[in-house]
C-alpha cells in the first residue's frame, strides 16, 4: 500500500501496493526531482518489505490452506522444511518489482489525471483521484502481474524445487504454459477497487476529521500511523477475500504434472480438467462450501501484524534515503 504523508509529496509503501503516489508540484516534474522521491520510496519498501517477509511469507502460508492451522505450526513446519533463510522465500522478486511498478503507475496516474482534467487547472475531487488511482493501479499490475505470481510460487516452493527466479519462470512456463503467469488476475484487479478506494476515503476523512478538531494543526508522524493503519486494516478487511483467492490460484499447478505436497498440505496442488474449481467463482464457492466464512480471511492476522513496524521501517528509512538523494519531507 502506497500511503500518503503530509499534504502532497511525501508517500510510503506498507506492501499491499494498492495506491499511488499523491501529486509533485510542476517544478519537481519539470527539474526531474520526481524520480529522486520515488527511488526513495522504492528504496523504503525494499527495506521494509525484506524486514517484514517472514510475515508475509506466513500470510501466503496460511491463505493456501484448506485447513484451519496455527501461525505457530505454519512458522514450525517452515523452519524444518527449510530452515531460518526459508523465511525469505519470494523476497527477492518482491523487491525487484517495486522500482517499475511505482515507476508504471506513477506515470499511468499522472497521464489519467491530464485526460480527466484537461486544460483546467484545478485540484482534482477524491472521487476523480480515487478513479484515476484504480486506473493507474490496474495499468502497472496488469504488466508486473507475472512477478506476483513468480512471488507466490517462490515462497511456497520446497527447497531445491527452483534454483532461482528465471529457473521457476522457466519451470512454470514449459509444465503450465503462458496463461499460468496470469492465475488468479481477475480478483486481484477487482480487489484494486474496493481497496483503494476504502482505503484512500478513510485516511483522508480521519486526517480532515483531525485538522478541524486541532485548528489546521500538522499532524505529527504517530497521528498519520494511526489514519494510515485504520484505513489500511479496513480497506483490507473488505478486500481480503479477493486476496486469498488470487493467491489459492495463483498456487495451483494446472498441468498433467503434480509436485508432492507437504505434510500440512502447504500446497494445494490441482490437476487439469479436474472441475470448475480452476477459476475465481469456483475457488469462492469451494471456500464457503468447505471452510466457511472465516476460510476467506486466513492469514490476515500476520498481515495485520505486519502494518505497524512495515510502516515505522519505511518512514524512517524513506527520511533517510531522501535527504541522501537530496529531497525534504515536507
Amino acid at each position: 500500500m502506497l500511503q500518503i504523508l503530509q499534504n502532497e509529496e511525501l508517500y510510503l509503501d506498507i506492501g499491499e501496493d494498492m495506491n499511488v503516489p499523491d501529486d509533485f508540484t510542476q517544478i519537481e516534474l519539470q527539474s526531474g526531482m520526481w524520480w529522486r522521491h520515488l527511488a526513495a520510496g522504492g528504496i523504503a519498501g525494499a527495506v521494509s518489505r525484506t524486514c517484514t517477509a517472514p510475515l508475509d511469507r506466513i500470510k501466503v502460508f496460511l491463505q493456501v490452506q484448506t485447513q484451519k492451522t496455527a501461525i505457530s505450526d505454519s512458522l514450525r513446519y517452515m523452519l524444518q522444511e527449510g530452515g531460518l533463510r526459508s523465511m525469505w522465500r519470494g523476497n527477492g522478486i518482491n523487491v525487484l518489482k517495486i522500482a517499475p511498478e511505482s515507476a508504471i503507475k506513477f506515470a499511468a496516474y499522472e497521464k489519467i489525471k491530464r485526460l480527466i482534467r484537461g486544460e483546467e487547472k484545478r485540484q482534482m475531487s477524491i472521487g476523480e483521484r480515487f478513479m484515476a488511482g484504480a486506473a493507474a493501479g490496474g495499468i502497472s499490475q496488469t504488466v508486473i502481474y507475472p512477478m506476483e505470481v513468480l512471488k507466490t510460487r517462490l515462497a511456497l516452493r520446497r527447497t531445491g524445487q527452483y534454483k532461482g527466479i528465471v529457473d521457476a519462470a522457466k519451470k512454470i512456463y514449459i509444465l503450465e504454459g503462458l496463461r499460468s503467469f496470469y492465475r488468479g488476475y481477475i480478483p486481484n484487479i477487482l480487489g484494486i477497487i474496493p481497496y483503494a478506494g476504502i482505503d484512500l476515503a478513510v485516511y483522508e476523512t480521519l486526517k480532515k476529521k483531525y485538522l478541524s478538531c486541532h485548528n489546521d494543526e500538522q499532524p505529527s508522524f504517530l497521528v498519520l500511523l494511526a489514519c494510515g493503519s485504520a484505513s489500511s486494516t479496513l480497506g483490507q478487511v473488505c478486500s481480503y477475500p479477493l486476496a486469498l483467492v488470487r493467491t489459492r490460484l495463483q498456487a495451483q499447478v494446472v498441468s498433467k504434472y503434480t509436485y508432492t505436497t507437504s505434510p500440512l498440505g502447504a500446497i494445494p496442488m490441482k490437476q487439469a480438467g479436474a472441475g470448475n474449481d480452476d477459476n475465481m467463482m469456483g475457488v469462492f464457492r469451494k471456500i464457503l462450501r468447505t471452510e466457511g466464512i472465516c476460510g476467506l480471511y486466513r492469514g490476515i492476522t500476520p498481515n495485520f501484524i505486519k502494518v505497524l513496524p512495515a510502516v515505522s521501517i519505511s518512514y524512517v528509512v524513506y527520511e533517510y534515503a531522501s535527504r541522501g538523494l537530496g529531497v525534504n519531507m515536507t
